[in-house]
């Protein structure tokens, strides 16, 4: 049984996110201040309100990391405040207010296991020296590499073996925003207006059609870097033992 909190200004706890209240884990519900951060346990996983007020919640997402806090953020958005929703958060993933149960039981079971990463926890003083040269590295040149996979971000390149994909522009964009953000489960929607734009009216199934062709083109050996995260979307998971980020050129 996991340990939740939620986060919430309501006066009716139980409308916010009401999946939460047919799963089998114990839920404090705590108000949306400061002062609550110092009552949640590190082990918990927080969940905040966001339906109404997003502006305000994104400000508390990064008061909470800028204070250095080890539970992650799981943002509760409407349908239409996901749009709102990006990496200056500082939050570890977010999820609609009218999510199923079985969702957001694998967001939550994911993030426990450290398949999200909290972006806030990302920028606090613990950020090791490796973490930070293999960062610089990849801004400095733009290619990431990750075994024998490397994406050139400036060139929009891709390159297996030393040998090149062919990869359409919009699979080029879809394989380096997953490559960007390495073990982080996206779904669907998120993918969607991040790769194609807020603006792109067609379904979601369009990401799966493009995850089979960049999978296909990988081959048997790399396909699985891409990985499917039942109920939730998908998410690049580095070969074991590989490096990414401009590793291999810090060496150099």
């Amino acid at each position: 049984m996991s340990d939740f909190t939620l986060l919430t200004k309501s006066t009716d706890p139980a409308s916010v996110l009401p999946a939460l209240a047919l799963l089998q884990h114990r839920v404090r519900v705590l108000p949306t201040e400061t002062s609550s951060l110092v009552r949640i346990p590190d082990e918990s996983i927080v969940f905040l309100d966001a339906r109404e007020d997003v502006a305000s919640a994104k400000t508390f997402c990064s008061m909470a990391a800028a204070s250095g806090v080890q539970f992650p953020i799981i943002v509760i958005l409407s349908e239409g405040g996901c749009l709102a929703f990006n990496a200056e958060w500082k939050a570890a993933d977010f999820v609609v207010n009218t999510a199923s149960p079985a969702e957001v039981e694998t967001r939550a079971r994911v993030l426990s296991m450290g398949g999200l990463v909290n972006p806030g926890l990302m920028h606090t003083s613990d950020t090791s020296d490796d973490e930070k040269n293999s960062s610089s590295a990849s801004s400095r040149n733009g290619v990431i590499t990750c075994g024998a996979l490397e994406v050139d971000t400036i060139g929009y390149t891709a390159t297996l073996h030393g040998h090149p994909l062919d990869l359409a522009y919009k699979e080029f964009e879809l394989l380096k925003y997953l490559v960007l953000h390495p073990g982080r489960a996206f779904t669907r929607t998120h993918l969607l207006q991040e790769v194609w734009g807020y603006d792109y009216y067609g379904g979601t199934r369009t990401v799966d059609v493009h995850v089979r062709r960049l999978r296909a083109k990988l081959g048997v050996e790399f396909e699985s870097v891409i990985g499917t995260v039942r109920n939730v979307g998908y998410r690049f998971d580095p070969p074991q033992g590989a490096r990414s980020h401009g590793d291999e050129q810090d060496e150099e």
